[in-house]
């Protein structure tokens, strides 16, 4: 699949959030990125279902909706209906994950599931093959404008192998510092989609930073695959 961009809003103008979202459209987003977070499972309060509804009122693209929340089973439903088209929910407070993620599917979503960084990918084993997308954070989530968390790239090239050997179907998102500079290695670990917060809304024009990440990204995915055809003709 080609590299999606997936702005953040978490880092975004909270009292322009229509302008930021159609300015980021304009630019090239594939999806709007929304954390919503509850002061419990992640030291941050956010934005909740209200706000995802007016948001749903002005995106013409997807929201992806990253609960960072300790009990996400009871809100599944009315953020779906607010507007969510894809819901990603945390390994760490979930101890039935497979309940949680047909119970998304069935609202009609993509279900996704994320790890923080100190998270193995062991809890993956028995889902990858259940899910439309796997988060992988690279920052402890909770705050905006963080740095990228360099050993996380051995993560995220670790996660790309468990869901090609698998033969799961699940888009491999990546959440965190994710910058121009460093997109074409975080894609090189396996990356689909790219959420970019700090990097996109702090710039003067959002567009032609979507564009440098993508094209960036693109380049190394490239690259890499006429590598890996290379490899296999030499095999």
């Amino acid at each position: 699949m080609s590299v999606l961009i997936a702005p953040s809003i978490l880092s975004a103008d909270f009292a322009a959030l229509g302008e930021a979202i159609a300015a980021a459209e304009r630019g090239g987003a594939d999806v709007i990125h929304v954390d919503v977070m509850d002061g419990h499972f992640v030291p941050n309060i956010s934005i909740g279902i209200p706000v995802v509804r007016s948001l749903r009122r002005v995106a013409h693209v997807p929201l992806d909706v990253h609960l960072m929340i300790t009990d996400p089973d009871r809100y599944l439903e009315a953020f779906a209906e607010a507007g969510a088209a894809m819901i990603s929910v945390h390994v760490e407070v979930l101890p039935h994950l497979h309940r949680t993620v047909q119970a998304i599917q069935a609202l009609g979503l993509k279900a996704g599931v994320a790890l923080n960084p100190a998270t193995p990918l062991a809890a993956l084993e028995q889902i990858a093959g259940d899910v439309d997308h796997v988060l992988v954070m690279s920052v402890n989530p909770g705050f905006g404008g963080q740095h990228f968390i360099a050993s996380t790239l051995g993560k995220i090239a670790s996660a790309r192998e468990l869901l090609d050997r698998l033969r799961s179907r699940a888009a491999l998102e990546v959440d965190g510092g994710v910058k121009v500079d460093n997109a074409a290695d975080i894609v090189r670990a396996g990356a689909d989609i790219l959420v970019s917060g700090s990097a996109i809304f702090s710039s003067p024009d959002y567009g032609a930073t979507i564009k440098a990440m993508r094209q960036a990204g693109q380049a190394m995915q490239k690259a890499t695959r006429a590598a890996g055809a290379v490899a296999a003709r030499r095999s």
